[in-house]
């Protein structure tokens, strides 16, 4: 007889599997910790709690521009990193004692892996071992920033270097650096450089692509990397090829980087935000059963199970798309298949949305229009400037109505179908004003139907929405 019914590693999304219609199994839940994963603790929730910061400060910044006597004086970096971490430890501690207070489930603090089927040796926090024996296993093991190789670095300590970062180490600085460089142009490495820049940091961007975003639809990343280099030093097309050490970090002058382009900047932070790498090479999962792609991803089939009996995989461990939301998704169809093993429910990852925090935002939900081009005979683009809409008129940099700004929707649809098949968006809450679109896109909304059978309020942000919904619809009739 097996020890648990369930064992889950993974505390993350993992978490949410284990709610009150599991209380006559015997669960096991293992995590090295902290509780709640990457997005509680690393990730998406402090980072925009500093991404608000950020926002604050440069809206105190811009106040006399529309004739407010505000002003930025500098940043209380420690007060700003205390108020925000400690919410975010006391939220893990809570989860985590949550947990332990349930009569059905023993949490486990250590490092999984697995030593024979359904049977995982974890190395705990507080020294020794315990194998644990399950009926099944849900591997929510998340993902880690990758390190890349650069020259130099490896003599320094890596990450572990006082001035050398990650996402997960980055919103715990010590101080703000006088200079920082951010190396990688996607929505880790953008967002932190809108917030040290919003804070006063004087920030240098390199990226290796030609743009900033470069996953996102063409239009929209040249949009945002126009408008990042309008505010700080952004280098594209750019590698950092060597570090070394250039002092004690004083001043801002604690490594000296040289970039392929021939040029030489000393920093007194450098953040690598180059990607990530699933946990899954943690586990031991040779001669297990459990396949896993090149991209060290677990495999699973579209209802979340892997490909050894009675195992299931969720979330970075196992998923294309590194998002809470698709990872809480996934979560659900494990929580019901588990429940419900006769009846299972699959996995729906037609129409993920995404969204970048920083200024301006970001939110994109399909195919781009590369990808459109390529896969729909017959594309029609529909779109509209924020600054053609009251609201957005008065968000935007200048006072001429309509002038472009770069702040638009972009939709794209199927004349064959009437349905949308992307949406695109860049400039203030585009991460709210996408999900009308997200449901429509959803549930197979005609764009007549959108654009027409509804009020859309005057003057609220929404009415840029409907303004490329009505471009989109004359579009498809004409």
């Amino acid at each position: 007889m097996s020890d648990y019914d369930l064992v889950i590693v993974g505390a993350g999304s993992g978490n949410m599997i284990a709610d009150h219609r599991f209380d006559d199994w015997r669960i096991a839940i293992v995590d090295a910790g902290p509780f709640g994963g990457t997005c509680l603790n690393r990730g998406c929730i402090p980072s925009k709690m500093y991404a608000h910061t950020g926002e604050v400060a440069a809206t105190a910044a811009d106040g006399p521009r529309l004739g407010v006597r505000t002003s930025y004086d500098g940043a209380d970096w420690p007060a700003i990193r205390d108020r925000i971490m400690g919410r975010i430890d006391e939220n893990a501690a809570g989860g985590r004692d949550g947990q332990a207070k349930r009569d059905n489930i023993d949490v486990v603090v250590g490092e999984a892996r697995f030593t024979g089927p359904r049977t995982l040796t974890v190395d705990l926090e507080a020294g020794g071992e315990r194998t644990l024996t399950a009926d099944r296993v849900v591997l929510a093991t998340g993902s880690r920033p990758v390190v890349p190789p650069i020259d130099g670095l490896e003599e320094l300590g890596g990450a572990d270097h006082g001035c050398v970062h990650t996402s997960d180490s980055i919103m715990r600085l010590d101080a703000l650096p006088q200079r920082m460089a951010v190396v990688g142009g996607g929505y880790v490495g953008s967002e932190f450089a809108d917030v040290f820049h919003s804070l006063g940091v004087e920030v240098l961007q390199v990226e290796s692509a030609e743009r900033l975003l470069s996953t996102q639809d063409r239009e929209v990343a040249d949009l945002f990397t126009a408008s990042a280099a309008e505010r700080w030093d952004v280098r594209l097309g750019t590698q950092l090829t060597r570090v070394e050490a250039a002092g004690d970090g004083a001043g801002g002058d604690g490594l000296r980087l040289h970039l392929d382009d021939g040029s030489t900047e000393t920093v007194g932070v450098l953040l690598l935000a180059t990607g990530r790498r699933p946990n899954s090479d943690r586990l031991d999962l040779d001669g297990t059963g459990i396949d896993v792609d090149d991209a060290g991803r677990i495999v699973v089939d579209a209802h979340q199970r892997a490909t050894a009996d009675g195992v299931w995989a969720l979330g970075d461990a196992s998923s294309p798309f590194p998002l809470k939301h698709v990872a809480n998704h996934e979560a659900r169809v494990v929580q019901h298949n588990l429940l419900h093993p006769d009846a299972p429910v699959e996995t729906d990852h037609r129409f993920v949305p995404q969204a970048v925090f920083a200024s301006p935002q970001v939110a994109a939900a399909g195919l781009t229009e590369e990808q459109a081009r390529e896969e729909v005979a017959d594309l029609v683009v529909g779109r509209a400037e924020y600054g053609a809409t009251a609201h957005g008129w008065a968000l935007e940099e200048d006072d001429r109505h309509g002038e472009a700004t770069g702040h638009v929707v972009k939709l794209l649809a199927d004349r064959a179908t009437g349905l949308l098949v992307g949406a695109h968006l860049i400039g203030p809450q585009a991460s709210v004003l996408i999900q009308p679109l997200l449901q429509a896109m959803a549930l197979g909304t005609p764009v007549a139907g959108l654009a027409r059978a509804q009020y859309w309020i005057h003057p609220a942000l929404t009415e840029v929405l409907e303004g490329a919904l009505l471009d989109l619809d004359e579009q498809l009739a004409g």
